[in-house]
């Protein structure tokens, strides 16, 4: 197993202890495991790529940890009334609706890639960014920035129904370029 995968797991053990410490209501603890989280990501993309040692368990690995850590966290910030319902409920549809795509895409084709498209990659920097400032909001009262995170809430809006539906035009493309290949 590569450095990248084991970062990558270690970031994946972390989510049912980050959803502990925010029903826990350890927000300083939470804020610092999610930052480290976040690290984590950027270290397991650096040795992957500029070190090769990206692997085909990492291309799924990866955008899974990031997946259940993000999925796990929106849904335990809603369930505690720290972020609204029907943005958890967006983004986790999202996701599922990705999910999906890669499966139907893998069933219809025979062969997935995974590369996130540009306006995904914005998406999960602004929803990270989000939960980093509501947790930040939380563990670090003093800073206040209770307004900034409606800002972030609508940013996280329009970057999620933005990539949803890219990844939909995407793949609908996909199939279709595909089965068209056997009708010739």
């Amino acid at each position: 197993m590569s450095i990248p995968n084991l970062i990558s797991l270690a970031r994946l053990m972390a989510v049912p202890v980050m959803i502990y410490l925010i029903l826990n209501g350890s927000y300083f603890g939470a804020f610092w495991l999610f930052v480290a989280a976040g690290v984590s990501d950027a270290i397991d993309g650096y040795i992957a790529k500029q070190l090769g040692q990206a692997t085909i368990l990492g291309s799924f690995l990866d955008p899974l940890a990031d997946k259940a850590l993000l999925v796990g966290v929106y849904i335990t910030l809603g369930h505690e009334n720290l972020l609204p319902s029907w943005l958890v409920i967006l983004v986790v549809f999202r996701d599922l609706v990705i999910i999906g795509g890669v499966v139907l895409l893998h069933i219809s084709t025979n062969s997935v890639k995974m590369k996130p498209l540009i306006v995904s990659k914005i998406n999960t920097a602004a929803q990270i960014f989000l939960v980093a400032t509501v947790l930040a909001n939380l563990a670090f009262p003093q800073l206040a920035w209770s307004e900034f995170v409606l800002t972030l809430v609508y940013i996280v809006t329009l970057t999620t129904l933005a990539s949803g539906g890219a990844y939909i035009v995407r793949w609908g493309r996909n199939i279709e370029q595909d089965n068209g290949s056997d009708y010739r």
